[in-house]
């Protein structure tokens, strides 16, 4: 029923509209206000998509898209927890209202951390929203001490 696919580069559009989507639905921007963010990252991603830094699944369903995720893989100064200048940061996860329940997101965190896993990285970070804390956290994500200024 559900089939998972790598994301192309014609995808950054409709990443970026999900990427979009995912922000109104979690309350945290207002959608008027989310065009440039949408433009600026579709000319972010695409170059990123090219050349395997980031990397996105999508979930169809008879063809039609119902749900995506991505990982980027970032530099990342060595450190402690991981001696490697690489780190992985989960972004992206969306799935559309009449999908939801039916395990995608854990399909694709899963996904997603076994690649991570697979490209030898032993730290994987994300920024959750208060919908999508407690699948991280009940697959082992804990808060860590990040810190934020925002800049006006």
């Amino acid at each position: 029923m559900f089939e998972t696919r790598l994301a192309t580069v014609e995808d950054a559009e409709l990443i970026a509209r999900q990427r979009r989507q995912m922000f109104v639905d979690a309350g945290q921007a207002e959608d008027a206000g989310l065009q440039a963010m949408m433009e600026n990252f579709v000319a972010w991603v695409r170059p990123r998509l090219r050349d395997g830094s980031y990397v996105g699944w999508m979930v169809e369903d008879a063809g039609r898209v119902v749900a995506g995720a991505g990982m980027w893989m970032m530099e990342f100064p060595p450190h402690w927890m991981d001696a490697q200048p690489m780190r992985a940061y989960l972004l992206n996860f969306y799935v559309e209202p009449e999908a939801r329940g039916k395990g995608l997101a854990y399909r694709l965190l899963k996904t997603s951390v076994e690649a991570a896993r697979g490209r030898g990285v032993k730290v994987v970070s994300l920024h959750a929203s208060k919908f999508g804390r407690p699948i991280y956290e009940r697959n082992g994500f804990e808060e860590s001490t990040e810190m934020m200024l925002r800049l006006e």
